[in-house]
């Protein structure tokens, strides 16, 4: 078959997602933190946005700077090399030596000189795991190579003091052999913390039990020979296995119980992370209201400089004209974007709380089941759309702060109709939380009082959503001793 070449008009529909709209669509999902970065280097980036100022009662609405801006603008001028000068009547030269002369230091020239910190701020740091062993490290008397290969090892530690590189990785990055390496890694873990530099937990117990003079001891024989028994908790194999008594096996535990597991724990630099929330539902006089935190978020504006800059032809070549009005534009999108965003999660929110009217009026067992396509046929809208609103963000109200996806949540059969999945976890939380500790109810046991309560799930069920809850089985959670 002979191939030829030849033109083609076709008609075809395709959905093509322009900067602006990709530029919404990004604002609608962003949780409020992230969304006040993007504000501030969109303010940092576009002169033709500025943050709106409140003013106080009585003040004037209006800077001397500004009018004598507004009065150049009405005067017509050819000069466009050096507007500030006909603006403000002065040179930047004679405005910095004018400043400089004062001892004032505008932060506008720098040497590269970083900022000296107080002593207070300079000790007020705490020293992290990395520090500390290698402070430990250049107290030893150790040869070059076995030192420079202990430094690196330390380098590879995670932040819980476990060696996660290979020796063959490490061998390779100093350039030394499995002996090096060998002496590098003992030199590291007898450093303090104790437990640091194992390569798994069963060692990181293990080199715990030298400093507690326990080597040779029923413990390090659990530890080393019977770790997944110790793991499942069958003390009775254990007893059996090193034919001694129940009892010297539980003082044993006991021990076990009391290492730590995570040695680089206490030396962890990480700050709280406080969770803000995007909205907040109050209820007054039998009636919710619904409030977005704006808290920290700029009011912007269009620059009116600039504006009319922008409308003085004269002033402003082809190229600054361009730029000028592709900021324009962009600094407009922008502010109808965050407009839609406060718009979107309003209603999504006000959608929401009619969905869920009990669960706000009564508490967390009237938690109804909801999904997306429930709040975007009820606002019109795109199930994708709800995705993105509802994603990162979170609300504050009468029941605490709760993730938008809180809300929605699984059907599940019940005596009394369909009930939400999150009211059987909770219930599932209760169940274990007030169970005997000595004799804890396993999966089956937990779906029957589930029955007796008129709630019907399976028991493949009932163990996912304890495993949701990050509950453990019934035998790990019994307690021995």
């Amino acid at each position: 078959m002979a191939q030829e070449q030849r033109l083609e008009l076709r008609l075809s529909q395709k959905l093509i997602l322009t900067p602006q709209l990709q530029q919404s669509i990004k604002l609608l999902q962003l949780p409020l933190l992230e969304l006040l970065q993007d504000i501030n280097q969109e303010l940092m980036g576009n002169p033709l946005l500025e943050e709106s100022v409140e003013q106080e009662p009585g003040e004037k609405t209006e800077a001397p700077e500004m009018a004598l801006e507004e009065e150049a603008f009405r005067k017509p001028s050819d000069d466009s090399e050096a507007p500030l000068e006909k603006i403000f009547g002065f040179t930047t030269d004679n405005y910095f030596e004018e400043r400089e002369s004062d001892g004032r230091d505008l932060g506008y020239f720098n040497d590269g000189a970083e900022e000296v910190q107080s002593y207070l701020e300079r000790n007020r740091k705490k020293p992290d795991l990395y520090e500390h062993l290698l402070w430990q490290l250049r107290l030893t008397s150790t040869p070059e190579e076995v030192g420079r290969a202990a430094e690196v090892i330390i380098n590879n530690l995670n932040e819980d003091g476990y060696l996660k590189a290979s020796p063959e990785e490490i061998a390779e990055t100093t350039k030394t052999g499995m002996k090096t390496f060998g002496d590098a890694l003992s030199l590291v873990q007898e450093l303090d913390p104790s437990g640091v530099g194992a390569r798994d937990l069963q060692e990181c117990l293990l080199l715990q039990l030298k400093p507690l003079n326990l080597k040779g001891s029923l413990v390090e024989s659990i530890l080393t020979d019977g770790f997944q028994e110790l793991e499942g908790k069958k003390y009775k194999h254990l007893a059996s296995k090193f034919t001694t008594s129940i009892d010297d096996i539980f003082a044993a535990v006991k021990i076990i119980e009391g290492l730590e597991p995570r040695p680089g724990r206490n030396f962890s630099s990480d700050e709280p992370v406080h969770i803000i929330p995007d909205v907040f539902i109050e209820e007054s006089d039998g009636a919710f209201l619904i409030t977005l935190n704006d808290e920290g978020v700029p009011r912007l504006r269009l620059s009116n400089y600039y504006r009319k800059l922008l409308a003085n032809k004269k002033s402003l070549g082809p190229e600054e004209k361009k730029f000028l009005e592709e900021k324009l534009r962009s600094a407009i999108w922008l502010l109808k974007s965050l407009d839609q965003r406060n718009k979107t999660i309003y209603r999504v929110t006000e959608s929401i709380l009619k969905f869920q009217d009990e669960f706000f009026r009564k508490g967390h067992k009237h938690l109804k089941p909801l999904n997306l396509k429930d709040v975007a046929e009820d606002l019109g809208m795109h199930e994708s759309t709800i995705s993105r609103v509802t994603s990162n963000k979170y609300v504050q109200c009468p029941q605490g702060l709760l993730g938008f996806r809180f809300f929605f949540s699984n059907a599940v059969p019940s005596s009394t109709g369909n009930i939400s999945s999150s009211t059987v976890k909770d219930l599932i939380r209760k169940i274990v939380s007030e169970e005997n500790p000595n004799e804890p109810l396993n999966d089956k046991k937990i779906v029957d009082m589930l029955k007796d309560k008129g709630i019907s799930v399976a028991r493949r069920t009932a163990a996912k959503y304890r495993e949701e809850l990050k509950i453990p089985s019934h035998a790990k959670r019994k307690k021995w001793f």
